[in-house]
């Protein structure tokens, strides 16, 4: 019997519409091999929300997500509209939809694809063979504390401030998903956190500390940011499952992403106590090559695969995603991002079908 999901596609800006069409080319075609049929639905995110709107989270997008059975996410942003005030820029609307599913766990994995060892920036050695997850909170921390803002003082002079806030249930919530995302792994998680300084991360560390009683099988460390970013850099293979508030978990799991050579690889999952998931590339929405058929969708395609697995519970064809990718870049296939000597360099479009033909075979 044919298994129907709806799926919201929010294409966003830049280079998001080039990239979530190869994605949904792939996602036909997988659910024609797998007995699955995909209705989607389309809706306005960030800038293209703000032109179309004058909102970067229009109500109806934020609905439109909230009845469906998965989410995809393309990119947002873009220098036209960095002049906005904070509030209405397209950032923002990411936020709120984060915010509005109720979705508090990021998990962004930053594995080395054996073919793509030397598109690292680091010695092979230090990279080869790197698989990490992190788990970021996502909907606490400095990002939504109050108070926030911009205020004049009676002198006349502005000061800026941002609340970096966590409670204890907010910690534990996500400390139970990292635990149990590296209980799946190699049963090794490493706590990031900023608590010889920091209030709330005291309360961060004291939290997730008293949760490893549950957790018997997982051995749990933990570590200072600052040393994090460093080790991250000086010996990544030392880490398997790292969990982390929300500032920090943004600069780290971009600098995990660079270890594998682009982040136009890297996919991640969002995901909530219930209702539906947000999956989406951790790259931007490059404009300088927006229209150029130059994208890398990989991330996409791979996002993609996460929601299969992770949002709709389909593994078995979020493997067959996965493995078209392995395909492809055995096959030498490559977009500029990741272009090295002796491949064959293909735009979005090009990889798109390189794509739909490894998953006829």
């Amino acid at each position: 019997m044919t298994q129907t999901y709806r799926i919201t596609l929010l294409p966003g800006d830049g280079i998001g519409p080039e990239i979530i069409a190869v994605a949904v080319d792939l996602l036909k075609k997988v659910g024609q091999q797998h007995d699955l049929r995909f209705e989607f639905q389309e809706a306005l995110l960030g800038g293209a929300a703000i032109d179309a709107t004058g909102s970067p989270l229009p109500a109806d997008t934020l609905e439109l997500c909230k009845n469906s059975d998965a989410v995809l996410l393309a990119a947002i942003g873009g220098y036209q509209w960095d002049t906005l005030p904070n509030d209405q820029r397209p950032e923002r609307g990411l936020l709120g939809l984060r915010a509005g599913l109720e979705l508090f766990a990021n998990l962004r994995p930053a594995s080395i694809l054996p073919q793509l060892v030397d598109a690292s920036s680091l010695k092979r050695e230090v990279v080869d063979g790197v698989d990490i997850m992190v788990v970021r909170e996502l909907t606490g921390g400095i990002y939504f504390g109050q108070p926030r803002g911009i205020f004049t003082s009676e002198t006349g002079e502005r000061r800026g401030v941002n609340t970096m806030v966590y409670t204890e249930s907010e910690v534990e919530r996500i400390g139970r998903v990292a635990f149990e995302a590296a209980r799946k792994r190699r049963k090794k998680l490493c706590s990031v956190d900023k608590s010889n300084v920091l209030e709330v991360s005291q309360l961060w560390r004291d939290t997730i500390t008293k949760l490893a009683a549950d957790y018997p099988d997982v051995e749990l460390t933990h570590m200072y940011v600052d040393n994090a970013a460093m080790q991250l850099l000086r010996n990544p293979k030392q880490f398997d499952t790292i969990v982390t508030g929300n500032l920090f978990g943004d600069i780290l799991s971009d600098a995990a992403a660079m270890l594998t050579g682009s982040i136009g690889m890297l996919p991640s999952a969002s995901l909530g106590s219930s209702g539906p998931g947000l999956f989406e590339p951790v790259h931007g929405s490059a404009p300088d090559i927006a229209g150029q058929d130059k994208a890398n969708p990989l991330a996409q395609v791979l996002s993609a695969a996460m929601m299969l697995r992770y949002g709709l519970n389909e593994p078995q064809a979020g493997d067959r995603l996965e493995q078209a990718v392995l395909k492809v870049l055995d096959q030498g296939y490559r977009t500029g991002d990741i272009m090295s000597d002796g491949m064959t360099l293909v735009g979005c479009k090009a990889m798109g079908e390189a794509l739909l033909a490894a998953l006829e075979d």
